[in-house]
Order: structure tokens, then C-alpha cells, then sequence
């Protein structure tokens, strides 16, 4: 072949791409505060860098804050919430192990079929999607399958906006001698997450809800008893990529093995998240999204528009939305991003074409943002 006559030619025509500035109000992600994009524009460093691993170290310290937890084995992994979600699984779950799933949406969906790719038999808790996980329905499950190993749920249901009690489930899966696996992709840093008070044992997130960095990076955190199962293991874990005996030697205290090619410049951007986290604290943040939802709340009461879930049990930072008798779903959520440049969400699963939800997520939970769909939506509900 004549290299220099038989190449495929290069695209022509290709400007710099300029994304529209949009007003993220969907499930995720959130909008980014300008220190956080300016933290992901520094220049790129090795990951060996000595200025590197002081960086990590300060990561790690952030996340314990964040998570409310001690645990030393507490890092970003290198993916987004799905990779801390199967990381969990992949670990704590062997071929044979009995796992209680508890499923009232589409992401206890997504940790059943975890549970059945490594290997595990999968017994299902189901709710109706909108209510809490039934700690009732938990119990009854461990007393029919005393030989269970792991309890897993959602703690906040971002398909239906609904919050679970975490704190109970992880007691009963405790009093059953089970490891809890939690997913808290959408409620770190928007609701009150406390592992170690919990006691949790392996619990992940995502960076691009609450805490507004850039996707594709999962905070992540084991317990001591998580650690010992993962070391105790009679098999080797399926993912060489996400066996947590090879990533411990990358993420140590004292060593600092290679193992894969840090995200650099995204470990940067969440540095700097969880340092506005800490600015402003884990409290205040908590107050900050219930103050919004209830703003919210209250311009929507006069359109007609109800919530999905009971007040009790609301996510405030994630508001399915029932969508009103003779307003096209679909048509409203396409009229808000070319008209008014704000993106919702829709319904999934059983929900779709019935809900709307509206995100209120780290950066994006600001009074601006809550005037700003309030008046769109009147607007196009009118029309």
C-alpha cells in the first residue's frame, strides 16, 4: 500500500467545538461551579508525581468527610457511578454467594444484574417504584435466606426521586451477619450520608450529582469487614480493572504501585468539589438542597403539578414529577431546552411518558435556577 496516495482523508470542515450554555436541571449531570472547571484546566502531571500522590492523599481525606466515614480504603475510582456500583459487586459477591437485592427502581435493577454477571443468586425485595425500600419486606427476606452474604439497595432512587432508610437497612443486614453494598450515587453531599454511623460496608457515588464535577469518576469506600471478605476470597475477582486487591497498592497509604493511568485533570476537578464541599459545609449543603426543593415545591403547587413521592420520603435534590392531565411529556421537556436552553429529566421504565424529573444538584441548586424552570414552565403549561 502507497502510504502517501491511499490514506482516507481527514474530515474537512471541523470548527472548535463550543457547547450551548445550558441550565442542567436534569438527573444528572449538574451544572459545574467555575472553580471546579478551572481546576480541570491545570496543567497534567504523572501520576507518580510526587505532587500527585500529595494531591491523592488530600482526596482521600476529603471523601472520609464527605462520606462521614474513617475507613482508610476511601478513593475516586477511575469511572463513573455504574464502575463504583460494579466494583462493589464484583468484589464482596462470589460465584454461589446468595444476595439480597432490594429493588424499587431502575438502579436496584442495575445491582441485581451485577449480582448474576459475577456470579451470585440474586433474591429480589420489591417495592413499588416511588415508595421506600421496606425494611419489613428486608426482614422477612433474611429470615427466609439465613444463609444470604450481602444486602444491597439504593439509598436515594434517582429513577423516582424516593430516599430509603439506610441506616435501618444496614442494621438488619449487620444483625443477619450480611455485608451491606449502598448506592448513594445521587444523595452524597444532597442528603445526609454517615457510613461508618450506618455501618455500611461498601458504599459508592458519582461525581457529576451533588458534589457537580466532571463525570466519570466514583467515590468509593469499604469497610474493614469489606477488606477482609475481598482478602478471604477463594477465587480471584473477574475484573483485573477493578480488583480491589491490585487497586489498594495504588491508592495506599505507603506504596504506590502502578496499576492503570490516572484520570489526572478529573482528580483535579474533584479535589477542588469537595473543597467547596468543605467551604461550605456538609450541613449547610444538606440545608441548601431542602431549601430549593421547597422552593421549588411551592411555585409548582400553583400549575397543578404533584410530586411523584410522598413529603416524607422526597429526595430534595431529585423531584419526579407527576406530569399534569393533557400536557405532552415529551413536547415540554423539548420546548424547554430549545426555547428556555434547561434541561429535565424523563420518566424511566414503567415512568416514562408520566413523570418529569427535576434535578437540584450541587452547583445547579441555586435560587436562580428554580425561578428560572418556574417561569418557563408557566410559560409553556399556559400555552
Amino acid at each position: 500500500m502507497n502510504l502517501s496516495t491511499d490514506l482516507l482523508a481527514a474530515p474537512a470542515g471541523l470548527q472548535t467545538f463550543i457547547p450551548p450554555q445550558r441550565c442542567l436541571l436534569g438527573p444528572g449531570p449538574s451544572e459545574i461551579d467555575p472553580r471546579v472547571l478551572t481546576a480541570a484546566g491545570r496543567p497534567t502531571i504523572g501520576y507518580l508525581d510526587p505532587a500527585f500522590v500529595t494531591m491523592m492523599e488530600e482526596l482521600k481525606s476529603l471523601l472520609r468527610y464527605a462520606f462521614q466515614t474513617a475507613n482508610p480504603v476511601t478513593f475516586a475510582a477511575s469511572g463513573p457511578g455504574s464502575v463504583g456500583m460494579e466494583m462493589c459487586f464484583v468484589n464482596l459477591v462470589e460465584p454461589g454467594d446468595k444476595v439480597i437485592v432490594c429493588r424499587n427502581g431502575v438502579f436496584g435493577g442495575r445491582m441485581i444484574e451485577n449480582v448474576t454477571r459475577a456470579g451470585g443468586i440474586a433474591v429480589v425485595v420489591e417495592d413499588q417504584w416511588g415508595q421506600p425500600v421496606s425494611p419489613e419486606k428486608l426482614q422477612a427476606a433474611l429470615a427466609a435466606n439465613p444463609d444470604a452474604a450481602v444486602v444491597a439497595f439504593v439509598h436515594a432512587e434517582t429513577s423516582t426521586g424516593v430516599a430509603s432508610d439506610a441506616a435501618t437497612l444496614c442494621a438488619l443486614a449487620a444483625q443477619a451477619g450480611c455485608l451491606s453494598i449502598v448506592d448513594c450515587v445521587t444523595s452524597l453531599a444532597g442528603i445526609p450520608v454517615a457510613v461508618d454511623a450506618w455501618g455500611a460496608d461498601a458504599v459508592y457515588s458519582g461525581s457529576q450529582k451533588c458534589l457537580s464535577c466532571v463525570p466519570g469518576l466514583a467515590p468509593i469506600t469499604f469497610s474493614a469487614r469489606a477488606i477482609e471478605r475481598v482478602k478471604a476470597r477463594k477465587l480471584p475477582v473477574r475484573s483485573w480493572f477493578m480488583d480491589l486487591n491490585l487497586i489498594l497498592g495504588y491508592w495506599g497509604e505507603t506504596t504506590r504501585t502502578y496499576h492503570h493511568t490516572a484520570p489526572n485533570n478529573s482528580l483535579f476537578a474533584l479535589h477542588e468539589s469537595l473543597r467547596l464541599l468543605a467551604e461550605e459545609g456538609l450541613a449547610a449543603s444538606w440545608a441548601r438542597h431542602r431549601r430549593l426543593h421547597e422552593m421549588l415545591a411551592e411555585g409548582l403547587a400553583p400549575l397543578g403539578i404533584e410530586f411523584l413521592v410522598e413529603p416524607a420520603y422526597r429526595l430534595p435534590q431529585l423531584n419526579a414529577l407527576k406530569v399534569p392531565e393533557g400536557a405532552d411529556e415529551a413536547a415540554v421537556r423539548r420546548r424547554l431546552l430549545v426555547d428556555f436552553s434547561i434541561e429535565i429529566g424523563a420518566g424511566l421504565g414503567p415512568l416514562a411518558g408520566k413523570i418529569w424529573r427535576i434535578g437540584l444538584m450541587g452547583y445547579s441548586a441555586r435560587e436562580e435556577s428554580v425561578r428560572r424552570v418556574l417561569a418557563a414552565l408557566r410559560e409553556l403549561l399556559a400555552r
